[in-house]
């Protein structure tokens, strides 16, 4: 059996069944209200909802779907009625290590490929070339990185989308600026590559490109100049081709760096910035127009919306076509949605991009919609993200008021790793100390990052993030090596090795480790059904907190009968295996020392 069906799941279709014979068929099929709770394996509220709309004790209703369940359920241990006309539910050991036991072998710990008919186009991380990433774009990267491994893993085919700001009117203030300050760049002698300032070319050319903002602000004749370079630019100029070519290269090498440094799937095949969907502009233009979709508006191509409206109640329109010819990006995100329906053939499109682009992206998928590449069969969303605050619970910005450099905010993370971990086991040699501090460092941004709710602003805390203890990705990885420690103990010991026996009646600290794995695919549904990874990070938490309560009360290589150590054993392996497939689908890594 490769794929496993959560008990969770079963419970609920049991209580469906007891709904069919005890219910009218109108109402048989409504939702049987089960959830985990405190006080059983499962709690199932239906009898409430449905005795109310029946005018019905809602005790004796619950009553009624107990006696059925009792009957018609061998995998339900005991069914109570409690309260108001609550069901609580247990399940046997044996029904659930029967089902811990097939999950253990099977492939992908057992979690059904719920997500295979999906082809998901998801599009995130998008820096700017000639900028260094910056703290904004954390968020984007990593939940964006962490769906396309969750729905990937879920069996969706799952095309990856990176789309750089690498096109317009900065290029020709910056490329401008650069032909006129010939002291502020210079070419390596051994390769093609423009190196401008003192640091490294992407830091330079950040910087350089405010300058010639400013220039372009405060000088009428630099500005005309630079707009002559756009012109350029777009009409294929050698010169100006060339330079831009530069540019954009070393910065697809500075973002790739990042992406390296971080563990993220993003690479160079994935990138299709703004100036690769040129060519189809004018297109997607004339068949908006062909549609009547676009409206003239002084002289600019947009659309109008009766319900997007702004000061003194005039329509806010999106711009597709300035007046002047240029495109504005929406015309650009138009080609995009077009090409991810009809070359990738996407049905789910997923965008995860600031929350502040909310008004943007519904104009964006309502023009879709209305050209006919959207339709019911195929989901845009954006996926919206909050923004990062600093320790204080203020916007992050440098002490001069900047944007905070991505390299920083990891080094700043790596420095507090290295001290916790260096204090944690001083008898570290250096290169192993330094591997930990790196792989503790970049799972504690990770974590930190994917345990909040996507839409929910947070604060970026490197001295919180790296403990050991709590609701961190160290805490996480740290379990991972416990566990690990202990199977590599039982290899060298005597005894029997792991292996489930359904006959054996568990500790409540057993089963409820048990339950807790046997959550995992429901986990990862919710992360596709929602898009907030959160789910997950959440999930594997709790997995780590019970198999710690597991392990403080229930030995596991001493002291106890073989078949219960075998017992134990299994439960080890199954979650070190979980916490391994977990971390790895955010992005973390499991090692098995740290």
């Amino acid at each position: 059996m490769d794929q496993v069906r959560p008990l969770a799941d079963e419970v609920a279709a049991a209580v469906s069944a007891a709904m069919e014979q005890a219910l009218p068929a109108e109402l048989a099929s409504a939702d049987p209200l089960v959830r985990p709770s405190d006080h059983a394996d499962f709690q199932a509220n239906v009898a409430l909802s449905m005795a109310k709309r029946l005018g019905r004790n809602p005790r004796e209703l619950a009553g009624t779907l107990r006696d059925h369940l009792v009957e018609h359920a061998p995998f339900i241990g005991s069914v109570e009625v409690s309260g108001p006309g609550f069901l609580n539910i247990d399940l046997t050991d044996a029904a659930l290590l029967d089902r811990l036991a097939v999950r253990l072998t099977a492939p992908r710990l057992g979690v059904p490929a719920s997500q295979a008919d999906e082809t998901a186009v998801v599009d995130y991380s998008g820096p700017n070339v000639a900028k260094e990433m910056h703290v904004g774009h954390l968020r984007s990267t990593l939940i964006g990185d962490a769906l396309v491994r969750v729905l990937g893993f879920l069996g969706a085919r799952v095309v990856r989308q990176n789309h750089i700001g690498d096109w317009g009117t900065q290029f020709g203030m910056l490329i401008q600026y650069i032909l006129e300050h010939p002291e502020a760049s210079w070419r390596s002698k051994d390769e093609d590559v423009i190196r401008v300032g003192t640091g490294g070319a992407v830091s330079a050319l950040d910087e350089l490109y405010r300058t010639a903002r400013a220039a372009f602000d405060a000088d009428p004749a630099f500005k005309e100049r630079a707009q002559r370079r756009v012109v350029a630019l777009q009409g294929g100029d050698a010169e100006t081709v060339a330079i831009w070519k530069e540019i954009v290269a070393e910065s697809e090498t500075a973002f790739q760096q990042i992406y390296e440094r971080l563990g993220v799937l993003l690479t160079p095949e994935d990138t299709a910035g703004e100036s690769f969907y040129n060519p189809w502009l004018n297109d997607v233009v004339e068949e908006l127009t062909e549609k009547g979709i676009l409206e003239d508006s002084e002289g600019a191509k947009v659309v109008f919306f009766d319900d997007i409206r702004g000061p003194e109640d005039r329509p806010v329109p999106m711009l597709v076509r300035k007046s002047d010819g240029g495109f504005g990006y929406a015309a650009t995100d138009l080609a995009t949605i077009r090409r991810s329906i009809r070359e990738y053939g996407g049905t789910r499109l997923v965008y995860v991009v600031d929350a502040r682009q909310s008004q943007h992206f519904d104009m964006l998928f309502r023009t879709a919609r209305r050209a006919g590449w959207l339709t019911d069969s195929i989901e845009a969303v954006h996926a919206a993200n909050g923004t990062i605050n600093g320790p204080d619970g203020r916007p992050f910005k440098t002490r001069a008021g900047g944007t905070v450099r991505l390299a920083d905010l990891l080094d700043d993370a790596l420095a507090a790793a290295r001290q916790v971990v260096a204090e944690k086991d001083p008898g570290l040699d250096q290169d192993e100390l330094a591997e930990i501090a790196r792989i503790a460092s970049v799972g504690a941004v990770k974590y930190a990052e994917l345990s909040t709710s996507r839409t929910r602003d947070y604060s970026f805390d490197p001295a919180r993030m790296v403990s050991f203890n709590g609701q961190t990705g160290v805490y996480l990885q740290y379990t991972h090596t416990r566990i690990a420690s202990i199977l590599r103990r039982a290899e060298d010991g005597e005894g029997p090795g792991a292996a489930f026996h359904p006959e054996l009646a568990l500790e409540p600290a057993e089963h409820a480790l048990g339950l807790a794995l046997d959550g995992f695919g429901r986990a990862l549904t919710e992360v596709a059904s929602t898009l907030e990874p959160h789910q997950l990070a959440g999930y594997l938490y709790g997995l780590a907190k019970a198999f710690t309560t597991f392990y403080e009360s229930c030995p596991v290589l001493k002291g106890v009968a073989p078949e219960v150590r075998a017992n134990r054993l299994a439960l080890c392996e199954l979650t070190r295996a979980t916490l391994a497939q977990g971390l790895d689908l955010l992005g973390i890594a499991a090692p098995d020392r740290m």
